[in-house]
């Protein structure tokens, strides 16, 4: 997994609207980069209103958001036109970029074990320096555990 100190790995995703972001475009910029295992499920909407419901908290401290799962891009536009989301959200589906940034791990639920999407954010600097991972993110302070940092 991605530590403090690494820097932003090079990746191109396409957005819920079929725009191409590349990490290269966000240099520059404050960054919270967070890893959701599924569209639309309990936890991850959740996490994704609490994002979008501090917003401008966020905003005014100098962050840009970018939000990545491996659903489909329809999924994702799904997901962002229901709750309207302010920020992208990038459709890995051949897992390019969980994979780069380790958070694509097994995982074992009610005794299966498969491989999936760990819940994690990432903090970059404007340089694209990793200055914090959040490995225990808790979806409805999600905000506030970027905010404390």
């Amino acid at each position: 997994m991605l530590k403090i100190g690494d820097h932003l790995p090079e990746f191109k995703g396409t957005n819920q609207d079929g725009k191409t972001i590349a990490s290269s475009e966000l240099i520059g910029k404050k960054l919270v980069v967070f890893f959701y295992p599924q569209a639309n499920t309990p936890t991850c909407t959740v996490e994704a209103c609490n994002l979008s419901d501090h917003y401008s908290e966020l905003e005014k401290a100098g962050y840009t958001l970018l939000g990545i799962s491996a659903d489909s891009v329809k999924k994702q536009k799904n997901f962002h036109s229901k709750f309207a989301f302010p920020y992208d959200l990038i459709a890995d589906e051949n897992h390019d970029i969980v994979e780069k940034f380790g958070v694509w791990q097994e995982k074992n639920n009610f005794g299966k074990t498969y491989m999936g999407i760990v819940r994690t954010t990432f903090i970059f600097d404007e340089k694209g320096i990793c200055v914090r991972v959040i490995d225990k993110v808790t979806s409805k302070t999600a905000a506030a555990q970027i905010l404390e940092g």
